[in-house]
């Protein structure tokens, strides 16, 4: 059973984000030089630190990625449970269209553009296959609710339209606020996927889509996604493999003490939890302010 019911989504802001957010994304690359340089020149990121066997990038001194160096780790296929894409989440639609005017401009590789209807969407992969969302949210007094589902869809993307907001201001990587908002996985199956996601995490079910099923807190549209599109009937990740090591989580104390006692874990400072395919799921419980109370 999840924590708290969507119905009334609050409006997003500062506290929202603290109360349960996504920190950051581990993946593992046989070409740390190659994947990082891509992440930084078409993505964006900023490089925050480095050495021989890993790379940490982000926006505004906050680290969104890590890169891990296996030259060793076999390639991940795309039909396996894993990653599907980390979405990197911009403050503003503005900033969203300064993005987009400069990827075409330098010829990135764009493998689609969609609306959402919560959100405005662009993809790219990485040079080793792993997905990338980059997209703006729409405001939450927009999101259409009902029955503790969200409305989302998934429509082309009028580019032309948004560029035209993009105004004057140059592009100089991915402004400070920006943050990983979501990250899509491939699963084998829906039904344990949301045992474990609704049932040990708490997040709430925000959406089911055919084929994939949307998980949040506090009214967001999804922090989580799952889907089964390429992965149906995958078992459980062999590793070690190229993809994604890890997804860190941030959630207040509260949360975090009532996804400690669903999976049975000893106290701790943060918990290191395992989906049903292997997919790691870090936990670090957060100071949340008093007025970050919903």
């Amino acid at each position: 059973m999840s924590d708290a019911s969507p119905a009334a989504a609050p409006a997003a802001g500062p506290s929202f984000a603290r109360r349960l957010s996504v920190d950051r994304v581990a993946l593992t690359v046989n070409d740390l030089d190659g994947v990082r340089a891509f992440y930084e020149q078409i993505v964006g990121l900023h490089l925050l630190h480095r050495d021989g066997e890993s790379a940490a990038l982000g926006a505004g001194g906050e680290v969104l990625l890590e890169l891990r160096r296996d030259g060793a780790a076999r390639r991940r296929s795309p039909r396996e449970a894993g990653l599907f894409h980390t979405a990197f989440l911009l403050p503003t639609r503005a900033d969203l269209a300064r993005w987009l005017r400069r990827t075409l401009q330098a010829r990135g590789l764009l493998t689609g553009a969609s609306d959402h209807d919560v959100s405005e969407a662009i993809y790219l992969s990485d040079p080793e296959g792993n997905g990338i969302e980059v997209y703006a949210d729409r405001p939450a007094s927009s999101r259409v609710w009902a029955d503790g589902q969200v409305k989302m869809a998934t429509r082309p993307l009028d580019i032309e339209r948004l560029i035209a907001t993009a105004g004057e201001a140059s592009w100089s990587g991915l402004p400070d606020g920006s943050t990983v908002g979501h990250v899509h996985l491939q699963v084998g199956a829906l039904d344990p996927a949301e045992a474990f996601y609704a049932g040990v995490l708490g997040l709430d079910i925000t959406c089911r889509y055919p084929g994939g099923t949307f998980f949040a807190a506090d009214g967001y549209h999804h922090h989580i996604a799952t889907n089964i599109w390429n992965s149906r009937g995958a078992g459980p990740r062999s590793f070690p493999s190229t993809g994604l090591a890890e997804v860190a989580m941030r959630v207040d104390a509260s949360r975090a003490e009532a996804i400690r006692h669903r999976a049975g874990h000893a106290d701790g400072a943060s918990l290191s939890l395992r989906d049903p395919w292997g997919t790691a799921i870090l936990v670090a419980p957060v100071t949340v302010p008093d007025d970050a109370s919903a």
